[in-house]
């Protein structure tokens, strides 16, 4: 039987720090093996250099090249048909995939790859070089959002096919559907420094303005979680912390709710919209690149209008449960029509089937 090796330079589905880019991997592996076809995970070294040392590159370079010798003669002979990559960019290249695509004549393909020529000079300079020599060799990439699409087309070589495959939910069916009558406001995102808690600073600032009656739930946990704690303590008990959720319990706590809250800071794009949205929870986000793409119904304000214009969408939302259902029921609809495993599977063989020597 035919077999798909795949890889996740940045960090891999087994890595133990929860992530989106974690479980997007997981995902992912789900959604190709789904007709069938077994995926292996072939490697678990993590190419990642997130402050431009040299030193560090230099070594992960070799790592990478000892791991390259390893797989071309492990895979060599083998029923691997197909390999796939899973998010390579400057900080993080694909250093193996590439090389034992060529020696073993493999297909090569790349999920939600970007390119940064500006990078080709600099502290990243080989790693950048890297990156784009990988996104040169893949035979097909698929981009999740049209920011990753602007240099992926400006760049792409010639017979490289660009797809794009929509962000979607690791299941094939609607989870149960929230009420949105009652029930409070909830919040999903993981504590850490920098862009999550610059969401959670504009989440307090926000609660700041609220007029009459509301509550709010916060899931999520991570180091920050002190300074998050210290941000919500104005607003007592109408702010209630729910930890670090299984996917059992998130689905009920969006089935508890009335609508989904989460600013945004510089999110990809943010799986928890997709997950509130198929529980058929309306969202308040900011207007940024990304959140844009995976908030189909819902407010969206300008990012540059603040936390007061996130205020006013939250108590108009709040007033009116008949439009919090409204617009969930649609966005559920939308959920279900493109965003979930299905569609992804569909989308990512329809393109792969006919590479050479590939097969479902």
């Amino acid at each position: 039987m035919a077999r798909v090796a795949f890889y996740a330079p940045m960090k891999p589905p087994t890595h133990p720090v929860p992530s989106g880019d974690r479980e997007m991997a997981r995902n992912l592996m789900a959604a190709i093996g789904a007709r069938g076809t077994p995926v292996d995970l072939v490697s678990e070294l993590r190419v990642h250099d997130s402050k431009g040392d040299a030193t560090r590159q230099a070594d992960l370079a070799r790592l990478a090249t000892a791991e390259t010798q390893r797989l071309t003669q492990t895979l060599a002979g083998s029923d691997t048909t197909l390999w796939v990559t899973y998010h390579s960019y400057y900080k993080s290249p694909d250093l193996i995939g590439p090389a034992v695509c060529a020696a073993l004549n493999l297909p090569y393909v790349q999920i939600e790859s970007t390119r940064a020529r500006s990078r080709l000079t600099g502290p990243w300079a080989d790693f950048a070089a890297a990156a784009e020599t990988a996104a040169d060799a893949a035979n097909v990439v698929f981009y999740l959002t049209s920011l990753d699409l602007i240099t992926l087309e400006r760049d792409q070589r010639a017979g490289q096919q660009l797809i794009h495959l929509r962000p979607f939910l690791p299941q094939s069916t609607l989870p149960f559907a929230a009420d949105c009558t009652t029930g409070p406001m909830i919040s999903v995102g993981m504590m850490r420094e920098r862009d999550k808690l610059a969401s959670y600073r504009i989440i307090a600032e926000t609660l700041s303005h609220l007029r009459g009656d509301w509550r709010l739930d916060i899931v999520g946990d991570g180091p920050a979680r002190p300074q998050v704690q210290a941000l919500m303590a104005p607003f007592g008990d109408r702010v209630r912390f729910l930890g670090l959720l299984d996917r059992t319990a998130l689905a009920a706590a969006y089935a508890n709710a009335s609508l989904f809250f989460w600013p945004g800071v510089n999110e990809a794009y943010g799986m928890v919209y997709l997950e509130a949205q198929a529980a058929g929870l309306p969202v308040v986000a900011q207007d940024r690149t990304g959140v844009c793409e995976v908030v189909l119904t819902g407010t969206k304000p300008p990012a540059e209008a603040g936390a007061l214009a996130l205020a006013e969408s939250l108590d108009h939302l709040l007033a009116n449960p008949d439009e919090r259902q409204r617009q969930g029921t649609k966005a559920r609809e939308l959920i279900a029509r493109n965003h979930l495993s299905d569609a992804a599977t569909q989308t990512f063989w329809s393109a792969v089937i006919p590479l050479p020597e590939c097969s479902a």
